[in-house]
């Protein structure tokens, strides 16, 4: 029996790259998986290789959110793991040249986005006293400013992104709902296709395998932590995991 046996997990941006990747995760972990990007091609592709449910949805959009998650449950049953993969990269035009409306579009999607997805599914695991969200989010939000420069919007929605999960830790606590930020690493991917080969590339299969840990259930106690997909040891991390609530570890962190 594999550990995800009977689970129904909805991954947005599940049509390529990260999401696809995580979506096969799942659903060969025994999960009904339902594959929610906004073009159609793709999420049907991987929906049809791993049998899962492929939805179309627009994540800035909370009455689109509202009818993927009502198809997924009238489909699948309800959603026990949701996994918020659904992001756009920014613009490197400057701030004071770049359009607002293009800046903002950013948040939209990275933040309100996985705020809709939440908003859309926690009443339901608040009720049935379990659950579980993964927020993917990026180096960008918390590596120095020099090295994230280029793309202002970015960077500043996957950090809104950290806090969002950690806020939602602490609503949650006492539950049995559980939210965890994960950083993929660098992967290649069509977001990354511009980027330099001699970068420090990280393995595809190591996100969906860490989130495939955190949908378990056995990494609970980590909850609204910061986790790397290459860079922890996620094992490791479940075994030290009362040292590392007890002194405020693997966390972003202003420290003096």
């Amino acid at each position: 029996m594999s550990e995800l046996d009977g689970k129904v997990a909805l991954v947005t941006g599940g049509g390529r790259g990260i999401g696809a990747g995580i979506a096969r995760e799942l659903a060969s972990a025994g999960a009904r998986v339902a594959v929610s990007a906004r073009t159609p091609d793709q999420v049907e592709s991987v929906a049809r290789e791993i049998d899962g449910l492929p939805l179309v949805v627009d994540v800035s959009d909370w009455e689109s959110v509202q009818a993927m998650v009502a198809q997924a449950e009238a489909e699948l049953g309800p959603v026990d793991v949701l996994v918020n993969n659904a992001g756009v990269s920014g613009s490197t035009t400057p701030v004071w040249e770049v359009d607002p409306a293009d800046w903002w579009r950013v948040f939209e999607i990275n933040v309100l986005g996985a705020f809709h997805c939440c908003r859309a599914v926690l009443s339901g695991m608040v009720e049935r006293g379990d659950g579980r969200i993964v927020d993917v989010g990026s180096g960008a939000g918390y590596l120095p400013v020099s090295m994230t420069a280029g793309e202002s919007a970015y960077g500043a929605s996957k950090a809104a992104l950290y806090r969002l999960g950690e806020t939602l830790t602490t609503q949650l606590e006492g539950t049995g709902v559980y939210v965890f930020t994960i950083s993929p690493g660098l992967v290649r991917t069509d977001m990354t296709r511009n980027f330099a080969d001699d970068l420090p590339w990280t393995p595809p299969e190591l996100a969906p395998r860490l989130v495939r840990v955190l949908a378990s259930g056995r990494a609970d106690r980590l909850a609204g932590r910061y986790l790397h997909a290459e860079h922890d040891d996620i094992e490791d991390l479940i075994q030290r995991a009362d040292e590392i609530v007890d002194e405020d570890l693997n966390s972003i962190r202003l420290r003096r």
